[in-house]
């Protein structure tokens, strides 16, 4: 195997594939990518959960194939100043040449990395980058970290077929906060779909898709999610498991309802929430007619109250919130006004954006 390849093309092939290649593995071959070359060059990472296969752009010499060290690989491309000569040598060796630096790299044989699963082709469906893009950024922080319900720590992926066309909705939640957008995709569905996706398989596609404008085409295997765009293939196995019936959550004629300015409350509750408390970041909402009234107290510290303009004709009431989950609705939301709905204290809270249709968030308040 010998190949030429820019700097600046073998750059951009290894940080796509940084966040999957496994750096602390009892499998060392994991925290390998597979260099293949035929008439063209591939590269593939995986950690067993996530792969990701794209071309990479060289001028090729010899064909072959070598798992290489992909963390020290970038560190070197990122560090020399020209194109990069890749040269297999014996015992899976390779020869790294760049100008006047020569660097050797301990491989692993190309037939030990882990196989692919194949691309399935049972149910296709195609959707613009830039729409999938904004749809999981509109959701994926509401999603579970390390929970225990396994099944929140992903985000749902709900196809329903319409009359024309598919439903998509895509769902984060966990547990204190719900995040819902939906779209219409054209094509056709066999029937109703909901799929969990890893949270970290959403932020690596998140990544491969940014700034493009192509479509992606996604594959629904039984196990498996495959995302298709500009010959790169991420697959993902897919979170086992029952998603709790998110539209159970979402609270329906509410009573209250609040305009306000985004920004004005976005820079506000920042504020305010220097003072609470780090390990709850609770704040108080005292609502009366015309304005909200923000307020955080911390015994150690001391307090910090705002007040905003807001359009509000209800009655007085005062509720409390975690204020980091009120800031990552408000970051994700676009526009120039949010509306709160809401109906007693301890109720869950509806945010919507009037110019994102399609989009709402839940928030569950807490006893200040």
């Amino acid at each position: 195997m010998k190949l030429k390849i820019q700097r600046e093309a073998i750059q951009h092939a290894l940080q796509s594939i940084q966040g999957i290649v496994d750096k602390k593995t009892t499998m060392p071959i994991l925290s390998h990518f597979l260099l293949k070359v035929n008439e063209t060059a591939s590269v593939m990472a995986t950690d067993l959960d996530i792969a990701v296969r794209g071309p990479l752009k060289a001028e090729v010499i010899e064909k072959g194939g070598l798992c290489i060290p992909a963390r020290k690989l970038f560190e070197i491309a990122r560090e020399v100043e020209g194109d990069i000569l890749l040269e297999s040598q014996e015992n899976n060796w390779v020869k790294v040449t760049s100008g006047k630096s020569t660097f050797k790299l301990m491989g692993l044989p190309a037939e030990d990395f882990p196989a692919l699963p194949e691309v399935s082709n049972s149910e296709a469906i195609t959707i613009k980058a830039e729409m999938l893009k904004d749809m999981i950024e509109k959701t994926i922080y509401a999603t579970g970290e390390s929970d225990t319900r396994y099944t929140l720590n992903g985000l749902l992926l709900h196809f329903v077929p319409a009359k024309k066309n598919i439903e998509l909705k895509v769902v984060g939640t966990d547990g204190h906060r719900l995040s819902v957008i939906a779209a219409d995709l054209e094509g056709k569905i066999s029937g109703e779909q909901k799929l969990i996706l890893p949270k970290k398989a959403a932020m690596e596609l998140r990544k491969i898709i940014e700034g493009s404008t192509d479509t992606v085409t996604m594959y629904i295997d039984k196990n498996h999610m495959f995302f298709a765009m500009d010959d790169i293939t991420l697959t993902s196995r897919l979170i086992e498991g029952t998603y709790p019936n998110y539209d159970q959550v979402v609270p329906k004629n509410n009573e209250k309802k609040v305009v306000i300015d985004k920004l004005a409350f976005l820079k506000a509750l920042r504020r305010t929430s220097l003072m609470s408390r780090e390990r709850t970041n609770a704040v108080r909402f005292d609502l009366e007619p015309g304005k909200i009234t923000l307020i955080s107290m911390n015994p150690d510290l001391g307090e910090a109250r705002e007040e905003i303009e807001a359009q509000y004709k209800g009655e007085q009431i005062s509720i409390g919130y975690n204020a980091r989950y009120v800031l990552d609705i408000l970051n994700a939301m676009e526009g120039k006004t949010v509306v709160m709905e809401l109906q007693e204290p301890l109720s869950p809270t509806l945010l919507l954006s009037p110019d994102t249709a399609g989009y709402m968030c839940v928030v569950m308040p807490m006893r200040t």
